[in-house]
């Protein structure tokens, strides 16, 4: 099929987003499609990534009927042929899904197993990630004592997120709210480190964002451990000190690290090696987590 960059349908369009287009329903329900969009360092660029969509709807199912046990979530049983022609419904199958309406919460919750990225830039400089205080003379990559959680503001389409205390997330929702969702991430983030690593996959870090029911009840939202909103290591060649691999956007990360771009809208053209690689690792994760 092909590949998918924009969504056009007969229902209202509410909202488009880095990735994801989301159409009205009713008053309780609304269509997610994820689209084969690539957002990175919130810059959403015009080239896709063949099958991503598909795969990031594929890996988010998963993850939210493995996790329910711990937290309820947006899916509904509301089929696309319920909801779309028969012709919609066949070209969004397997990258669209018919969710809950929630109301968002200002937060992304993130949490960090091991010191990578952003993270290892500021321990160098500080001995810190988030202004959290580490041990001196850790490496590149190494496995944090206890994950930590590091929250962030949730920024509009072509904005960079902010990182935020704790105390600042207390302000955004509240002192009760604000710790139910540092609780409910870190015992996901937990739960799915486990599952993954029998699977031969380390989950480096990771980001849940949540809304509230009819009922104020807290509720897993959006999307959930995939190579978009997490970062994935083959656990058979991790060794601290390097740069793993990665079964996740880093590839076009690294590569615009190498670029003279100040990750500022409009985005670089892509070489298509470098795409073609990026769907190949989304396939490879999908394969291992999903199988």
């Amino acid at each position: 099929m092909r590949s998918l960059l924009r969504t056009k349908l007969s229902l209202p369009l509410l909202h488009s987003g880095k990735v994801r287009d989301i159409f009205d329903i009713n008053d309780e329900m609304m269509l997610i499609v994820a689209t084969d969009r690539l957002s990175a360092f919130d810059v959403v660029f015009e080239q896709p990534i063949p099958k991503k969509g598909r795969i990031l709807t594929s890996v988010a199912n998963y993850w939210f009927k493995k996790t329910e046990h711990i937290i309820p979530n947006h899916l509904t049983k509301t089929s696309l042929e319920e909801i779309l022609s028969k012709e919609e419904a066949y070209q969004l199958k397997g990258r669209a899904i018919v969710v809950k309406k929630l109301k968002p919460l200002p937060i992304e919750a993130v949490v960090r197993g091991y010191l990578i990225g952003s993270g290892w830039k500021e321990y160098q400089s500080s001995s810190s990630v988030c202004s959290i205080p580490l041990p001196s003379g850790m490496s590149l990559a190494q496995k944090l004592a206890s994950p930590l959680y590091t929250p962030s503001s949730k920024a509009p389409a072509g904005e960079h997120d902010t990182n935020i205390s704790f105390a600042e997330t207390k302000l955004l929702v509240g002192e009760n709210l604000a710790n139910k969702i540092k609780e409910k991430s870190m015992e996901i983030y937990k739960f799915a480190t486990s599952h993954a690593i029998s699977r031969g996959i380390i989950i480096a870090d990771t980001k849940f964002e949540f809304g509230l029911d009819a009922n104020n009840q807290l509720t897993l939202m959006d999307e959930v451990l995939t190579p978009d909103s997490s970062r994935f290591w083959p656990k058979a060649e991790y060794r601290a000190g390097t740069n793993p691999k990665s079964y996740d956007k880093q590839i076009i990360r690294d590569y615009l690290e190498t670029l003279d771009w100040d990750k500022a809208p409009p985005a670089p053209i892509l070489p298509n090696d470098i795409l073609t690689k990026t769907a190949k690792k989304y396939e490879e994760v999908q394969a291992l987590l999903c199988s």
